[in-house]
């Protein structure tokens, strides 16, 4: 008489223990490239914002005194993606949201959440930008930590924006999410925040924050100099 042959039920417990171990050894690493992708891509799209503020900045001109100058666009505050109105010339507001449709590029970053961007008024201004770095010269500035105290990682910028990470703490989201409180958030990200001043730890809209990722800290920020500008922008002799 033949004898049926097959798995016992701890043969199956083992190889089910071994086929759990290894499927999760592999989910680590690859959440870990899906992040890094994410990363990537959101890298990616701001390098586009960059180049598009450029565009923007030849493209939106006035003349004075027979000089073509040159403007950067307002952020917004209405969650539009459109640029604020100006009113008598200038922005209403320093820091917003990025003018994403007005800019002609992605709107949020690989996480979903919109983009925080600031412009100097002096470069916003349809009266145009200068070159003269003492009559110009811009007030954004980023540093290591919400003490805000110097040395700056970089300081007088005309434009920054950023991207408040894989955690999206504070961020505004696409699909509607409610942002954390300002006060849930750690003081190095919310200095980088679309909020009020009063809840920024520096007391400034002109002040980021930007350094290695911690557990408290995965915003992504991007800056344009005003050096990058006026040689990208302003042709021999022009922006003056």
């Amino acid at each position: 008489m033949n004898k049926q042959q097959g798995f016992s039920l701890i043969e199956l417990a083992i190889v089910l223990v071994i086929v759990t171990l290894l499927v999760g050894g592999l989910a680590m690493p690859l959440s870990a490239q899906i992040e890094a992708r994410r990363v990537g891509e959101t890298r990616k799209s701001m390098e586009a914002i960059h180049d598009s503020l450029i565009g923007y900045a030849m493209s939106h001109t006035t003349v004075v005194a027979g000089v073509t100058r040159h403007y950067l666009p307002c952020p917004d505050t209405n969650n539009d993606g459109l640029e604020d109105a100006r009113t008598g010339g200038d922005c209403p507001a320093v820091r917003g949201g990025l003018p994403w449709i007005t800019l002609g590029v992605k709107g949020d970053d690989a996480w979903g959440n919109r983009y925080t961007y600031a412009v100097d008024a002096n470069f916003s201004t349809s009266g145009g930008f200068i070159s003269t770095p003492t009559a110009s010269s811009a007030d954004l500035n980023i540093f290591s930590s919400a003490s805000c105290a110097a040395p700056a990682v970089m300081a007088n910028i005309p434009a920054v924006w950023v991207s408040h990470g894989p955690q999206g703490r504070g961020a505004l989201n696409v699909n509607g999410g409610t942002p954390l409180a300002p006060a849930s958030v750690a003081p190095d990200e919310r200095q980088n925040l679309n909020v009020a001043i009063g809840s920024l730890p520096c007391a400034s809209l002109t002040k980021f924050v930007s350094h290695m990722p911690t557990d408290n800290f995965d915003d992504l920020l991007v800056w344009l100099s005003s050096s990058e500008l006026f040689n990208r922008v302003c042709p021999p002799g022009g922006c003056l």
